[in-house]
């Protein structure tokens, strides 16, 4: 039995091979080598390699193995943070309480 392909949207592969570059880079910029992240991040190169190329059959554990190894695996929080749509769409459904009625006062 093969792997099953994953079929993606065209932007949804761009975003994903923007996200391997911007890896590749951070990478890169620290100078570490493709076998000091893959032993680090306790992957092969060949699976480095495809999470540096935004590949979709790449489990999301090993990017954040692969964050965690180059120092920024706290990025992982920035995903979905602001979800401006949805706090919109939230603020929508809540239901407007009525006030209170006042107390009368005893005199």
């Amino acid at each position: 039995m093969g792997k099953k392909a994953v079929v993606l949207l065209p932007q949804t592969q761009k975003l994903l091979t923007e996200l391997g570059q911007n890896i590749k880079l951070a990478r890169l910029r620290r100078k570490l080598s493709t076998e000091l992240v893959a032993e680090r991040a306790d992957i092969s190169r060949t699976t480095l390699w495809a999470v540096e190329k935004g590949s979709p059959s790449v489990a999301i554990g090993i990017y954040a193995a692969v964050l965690l190894a180059i120092g920024l695996d706290k990025d992982l929080l920035l995903i979905a943070k602001d979800d401006v749509l949805g706090r919109k769409l939230q603020d929508l459904d809540l239901p407007i309480n009525k006030r209170a009625p006042k107390k009368e006062e005893n005199i």
